[in-house]
């Protein structure tokens, strides 16, 4: 589909089967092939970066070309479990994902003695990767680099024969995908714990392969707590989110109280109710949710509810340059947003005539998603490339209309 238009319901009742965890599943994918596992995890996410990641892993020969194509995840985390793992490979991706850097992690993996060569441009994929044993057991880097760097050398480090001290310097983003890597090692038998504030030691004992159930996922969620929001009735059942998420964007539930919707925690399950208590302004800090903000940007404008939210640098190396793309798409709605210092974006309620225009999605599943339940304010709005959302979140469209959305190709 090129172009599709939307039309919202007055009223939503639904229950959602979301999809399980990308960032778990991709986690548990990794740990459980270190791991040589004779058990595969359970509920594994269908979305495409997971997709791409079984295959890779199910297919991997000694001498493959591996195409992740958009999944940023499969390429770091595959970088770093290729360099350990015996063979010679070429990673690859499409045009965009070879525009995303990657010399940090590539950098760090060769102070530990891996062998990586750029197939192309310096920094950025392909790779080809001479996967072997790493001798070194210490690396630094900054803090405020992607979580995903940080990720894919921690759960390599298990098998490296002198384990892994990894230092952050400066401030740290996205602690809680840290956090969730280190519980999801854990929980396959690593000894992996923060020694202080800024380093992490990783023990030399074999994961183990265990049974494993994934948890539905708490960012796809934040699209229905979108859609609460917005609608002017609403009662949403979401199944397979659990109160002690592992998840950092299970911070969702509690950013969404400022808005008027109520979370309510069942067996395994979470109701999202209207309040209709909503904040004047919301002030944030994303630098542990980045991945939600794109869904408040679009909810706090159309409920005229004045914002500024840092923590954003990380948007910039997203799908895309995130940032620019919700300043040029809610201009199309009739919203200015400001940019400072590449990491915040605030709306004091600047207005400008909207152009009536397609949203475009760059490539970018959450631009897709975030901005289809405007919908709910603006009449059919419409969509561009609305395939993007199979990233994530493949029966997106399809979850939409079962809660009474109108959604029809233009």
């Amino acid at each position: 589909m090129k172009k599709i238009q939307i039309t919202a319901p007055e009223q939503i009742t639904a229950t959602i089967q979301l999809p399980s965890s990308k960032s778990i599943s991709n986690r548990a994918l990794i740990i459980n092939a270190l791991g040589n596992g004779t058990y595969k995890p359970e509920n594994l996410s269908d979305c495409d970066d997971t997709m791409v990641m079984i295959r890779a892993l199910d297919e991997n020969q000694p001498h493959d070309t591996i195409d992740i194509m958009a999944a940023g995840t499969a390429m770091r985390f595959l970088t770093a479990y290729l360099s350990v793992t015996p063979g010679n490979r070429i990673i690859t991706g499409t045009q965009r994902m070879q525009q995303r850097p990657i010399q940090l992690l590539v950098d760090a993996l060769r102070e530990l003695g891996a062998e990586i060569e750029y197939v192309n441009n310096e920094g950025f994929p392909p790779l080809r990767i001479h996967g072997r044993e790493l001798i070194k057991d210490h690396i630094c880097l900054p803090g405020n680099v992607s979580s995903q760097y940080i990720s894919a050398l921690l759960m390599i480090g298990p098998s490296l024969k002198n384990g892994l001290k990894v230092t952050l310097t400066g401030d740290i983003i996205s602690k809680p995908y840290i956090n969730l890597t280190i519980q999801l090692m854990s929980d396959f038998g690593a000894q992996v714990s923060w020694i202080n504030d800024h380093e992490l030691q990783v023990t030399p004992q074999p994961y183990r392969s265990i049974p494993y159930y994934i948890e539905s996922d708490w960012s796809a969620a934040s699209y229905w707590y979108q859609i609460a929001a917005l609608s002017q009735e609403a009662t949403v059942t979401l199944p397979g989110l659990f109160e002690n998420s592992y998840q950092g964007d299970s911070k969702v539930a509690d950013i969404f109280r400022n808005l008027g919707i109520e979370t309510i925690f069942g067996n395994k399950a979470v109701t999202l109710k209207k309040t209709g208590t909503c904040v004047k302004r919301l002030d944030y800090d994303f630098i542990n949710q980045p991945d939600l903000a794109q869904t408040f940007v679009v909810t706090c404008a159309l409920m005229n509810i004045p914002f500024r939210f840092s923590g954003l640098q990380s948007l910039k190396i997203k799908e895309t340059d995130r940032m620019a793309a919700l300043i040029c798409e809610m201009k199309k709605l009739g919203y200015v947003l400001q940019e400072y210092d590449g990491s915040v974006l605030s709306w004091e309620g600047e207005r400008c005539e909207p152009t009536g225009e397609a949203i475009d999605t760059y490539e970018d599943h959450r631009m897709a998603m975030a901005f289809a339940p405007a919908a709910l304010v603006l009449p059919n709005i419409c969509i561009k490339n609305p395939q993007v959302v199979s990233k994530s979140y493949p029966h997106y469209w399809e979850n939409l209309q079962k809660a009474g959305f109108i959604i029809k190709e233009v």
